[in-house]
């Protein structure tokens, strides 16, 4: 074992701390100059959710991860590291090239090879009694934050060799993504709403044009859930988007909350009319209770216009109508199996999109709204004829009553 390693505490920060650091993930964190987060996880744990801003530099794929865990669980810890520390030997020297890169570091002529088999030598009890986690009072300069699940052998053993060959920025993450998970899922409970707005209106009104033409008219005023689910909210809600995990959806609410709340003064906030469930992603109750409550505005738009913004969401992008196709055969069961079957599917292939989309508006979309509303009041009502129109009248509203 190395002297060096024997000798040496891994600095590791809180997830309160890396969250604070980073803030929202644009520049506005706590920490002086720009923090680096880099992400060990296999790329399958990655894509289920990550941290704002962070890389994938996976120091396992998706199925040496599965082959590991497998001799871990089934033949013995031994077996499964040492099968980690030959795929480690051979990734180690690409992997610390892409931290140099993204860091910003000159790395040095080193044999990591030889460092590698140094640090795991004696085996995997001997490792896990030399990486010694120490928790730091502040974080260095231009910090570069390595995490892996739970701040356990994979992140613990590169911040040590990082730091064994001069980098010393490089720090690791107290719990890992799980102590991340943690951390948001307390920011999102302890969240206070400010005064809160609802854009509701049919589907096709043009709701989510008009609160993101407010997000450019007011700056912070708004939450998309939409788009931070990947999802329209609807049985063809997915059409032409890609719908995100539940945790990745909780990661970009707490996010977006992160830097709402460190605004001064707080402004009004507004949503767009939602469910308690965009697609399958279910909205965290303090959100879904600012939304129940918030104040209500109805937008109204004609039906010839509701179809031109229908028909530039689900057809615009011919991929869009193969996915539509796919999904067009669920509404005409709902509608009636015997009348309906072939129907819709068969208008458009024919490219009859304007009569497709009229039926599936007022035969489907409209009678599922008008359930949905009912005992709703609303303050006010708008009438869309442009996104940026609609949007200036709403400001105006709000703050006629701010």
């Amino acid at each position: 074992m190395s002297p060096a390693l024997s000798s040496a505490a891994i600095p590791m920060a809180t997830p309160e701390q890396v969250l604070r650091c980073i803030g929202n993930g644009e520049g506005l964190g706590e920490c002086s100059g720009k923090a680096t987060i880099i992400d060990l996880r296999s790329p399958g744990e990655f894509k289920d959710d990550h941290l704002p801003g962070a890389v994938n530099l996976p120091l396992f794929n998706d199925v040496e991860r599965a082959l590991i865990g497998t001799l871990y669980k089934k033949v013995s810890p031994d077996r499964a590291f040492d099968e980690g520390r030959e795929v480690v030997f051979q990734r180690i020297g690409e992997l610390f090239q892409e931290i140099a890169r993204l860091s910003d570091w000159e790395m040095p002529e080193v044999d990591l090879g030889q460092r590698v088999r140094e640090m795991t030598s004696q085996g995997i009890d001997a490792l896990s009694e030399t990486l010694r986690p120490a928790v730091l009072s502040e974080l260095p300069e231009r910090p570069v934050i390595l995490h892996c699940w739970r701040g356990g052998m994979r992140s613990l053993s590169v911040v040590a060799l990082l730091r064994l060959c001069g980098f010393n920025r490089a720090i690791g993450v107290i719990g890992g993504y799980k102590g991340y998970r943690k951390q948001v899922a307390d920011e999102i409970a302890r969240w206070g709403a400010p005064p809160a707005y609802v854009i509701r209106g049919y589907t096709g009104a043009g709701k989510t044009l008009v609160l993101r033409a407010l997000e450019e008219l007011r700056p912070d005023w708004t939450i998309d859930l939409e788009l931070m689910a990947g999802h329209r909210s609807s049985i063809l809600g997915m059409v032409g988007l890609e719908p995100v995990t539940q945790k990745h959806f909780e990661t970009r609410v707490a996010t977006r909350l992160r830097r709402l709340s460190a605004l001064s003064p707080a402004g009004p906030l507004v949503y767009e009319g939602e469910s308690r469930k965009i697609g399958d992603r279910i909205l965290p109750t303090p959100i879904w209770d600012s939304l129940q409550g918030g104040t209500n505005i109805l937008l109204h738009a004609k039906m010839e216009r509701r179809i031109d913004v229908l028909i530039e969401d689900y057809l615009g992008k011919e991929a869009n109508r193969e996915a539509l196709a796919e999904q067009l055969p669920f509404i005409e069961r709902r509608l009636g199996p015997v009348k309906w079957r072939g129907a819709l599917t068969g208008m458009l292939s024919a490219g009859a999109d304007r009569e497709l989309v009229k039926i599936l508006l007022e035969d489907y979309y409209d009678p599922l709204y008008e359930h949905s509303e009912k005992g709703k009041n609303y303050v006010a009502q708008v009438e869309m004829h442009t996104p940026e129109q609609a949007a200036a009248e709403i400001a105006t509203l709000i703050e006629a009553r701010a």
